[in-house]
């Protein structure tokens, strides 16, 4: 199975070499796409430097129009599928995803549609170092979208996936409008509501090595209230698959 990871960069100049060599050394027939938001801390340089180094394996794409995760995410899952991924990841660069669970991920798609890494069904784990307040937190954002969505995605604010390329041509990437963390919600959401099969795979979620979080308070709040629109945006989809 071809397969293409899509790493999203803005500021991970310190990341994303350590990131890619972890991807590259797995067993899998495997490339990495990293799609960089014009980071000014050099990582898009760095990039083009791994590029030269592991040709025809890793690639970059240097956005400079309308930025945000969730046009990246696109345009990344538009690339794997236009030259030819089997199956597409989708994961950040900053270590809280470990590239060892890949594999695991991947091996789910024989099954279903989407894998889910999570950390919120049995097995599943947050770092030990998280406050109470972000530990409470995290959990109150996935009970709060799971409950405006009626989803059974315990961790549906998950952004470690792995996609079988049939499931991401029969969702329409087009119809997926969020921009930023949001972006992982509503990509869940519309999975269920075409009846694709679902698995959650139980992982443990790192803090962030290097670096400081994106997740700021005014973007965690803005992610909440666009919950609503998901809904509203895409209430009339019904499954599409015979065995859904």
């Amino acid at each position: 199975m071809r397969v293409t990871v899509v790493v999203p960069t803005y500021n991970e100049a310190e990341n994303v070499a350590p990131m890619t060599g972890a991807l590259l050394a797995l067993a899998l027939d495997l490339d990495v796409l990293i799609v960089d938001d014009e980071s000014p801390d050099g990582t898009g340089a760095i990039a083009d430097q791994l590029v030269a180094r592991y040709p025809g394996r890793v690639h970059v794409m240097h956005r400079s129009g309308p930025r945000g995760l969730g046009r990246a995410y696109v345009d990344g899952f538009r690339w794997a599928l236009e030259h030819g991924a089997e199956a597409v990841v989708q994961m950040d660069c900053d270590f809280s995803h470990a590239p060892s669970d890949v594999p695991r991920l991947l091996d789910c798609l024989a099954q279903y549609d989407v894998a889910v890494g999570s950390r919120y069904v049995a097995g599943g784990r947050t770092d030990e170092k998280w406050e109470l307040g972000r530990i409470l937190l995290s959990w109150w954002a996935n009970f709060y979208a799971r409950l405006i969505l009626g989803s059974r995605i315990r961790d549906i604010t998950a952004g470690f996936k792995a996609w079988r390329s049939e499931t991401l041509i029969g969702i329409d990437l087009s119809r997926i409008l969020s921009q930023g963390y949001v972006f992982q919600v509503e990509m869940a959401y519309v999975s269920e509501r075409l009846g694709y099969r679902v698995i959650e795979v139980p992982i443990y979620f790192e803090d962030r090595r290097i670096g400081q979080s994106k997740m700021t308070m005014p973007v965690k709040i803005e992610a909440a209230l666009r919950v609503w629109e998901v809904r509203w945006r895409h209430r009339h989809l019904r499954p599409h698959r015979r065995d859904a």
